[in-house]
């Protein structure tokens, strides 16, 4: 399926998350943007902190938005709610949507950390394993002055590039405004399940 970057109306399915240490679970927000970043679309799910439930979290807030017209799903990470890993492969497959993942700042991995904080061989194994089928990152700037890193399946590199400049346009040019409207919502339905 050939991606139509330039099309007036391609809409991006941004999904978010917000959550507080020692929760039981996060909120997930999806917010369909269209590429005038006008907002046409919210949906809400969950995911537990520290489960293993994060890729159902995200097909739940897919499915339940209904829609046939979702060209692009970009994620906030693909390691949400305290290493609550999602399964890129899965989303993409079930939904048939191409999709980016987007984090903001290099690390080495996380392998050890999961390993200092689940003890139980076959939890802390099944963690890595999943993680490990996450693949490498590649890195992709934005507007010549913004470092993102990425994965992306079913689109080519300059592909997802090209989406995330479209998208990336207000504040910091960093974050793209399907990711950080969806941030904002998630905080937003977090705060008040808070109060």
């Amino acid at each position: 399926m050939a991606l139509h970057i330039n099309k007036r109306g391609i809409r991006v399915l941004g999904i978010a998350e917000s959550f507080k240490q020692g929760d039981k679970k996060s909120v997930l927000a999806g917010v369909v943007m269209r590429s005038d970043l006008v907002i046409d679309g919210l949906a809400f799910g969950e995911a537990t902190v520290g489960g293993m439930d994060a890729t159902d979290g995200v097909l739940h807030v897919f499915e339940s938005l209904q829609r046939a017209d979702i060209n692009i799903m970009m994620l906030n990470g693909c390691v949400i709610s305290w290493f609550n890993i999602i399964d890129i492969k899965q989303v993409y497959e079930q939904t048939g949507v191409p999709l980016i993942c987007v984090t903001y700042e290099e690390s080495a991995g996380l392998e050890e950390h999961i390993a200092r904080h689940f003890e139980a061989d076959e939890e802390r194994d099944s963690r890595i394993e999943a993680y490990k089928r996450l693949g490498n990152r590649v890195p992709v700037r934005l507007h010549d002055k913004y470092d993102v890193l990425i994965r992306f399946l079913g689109m080519e590199k300059d592909e997802a590039a090209a989406v995330l400049k479209k998208f990336a346009t207000h504040g910091n040019g960093k974050v793209p405004e399907p990711l950080r409207a969806a941030k904002i919502a998630a905080r937003a339905a977090f705060s008040r399940l808070e109060a």
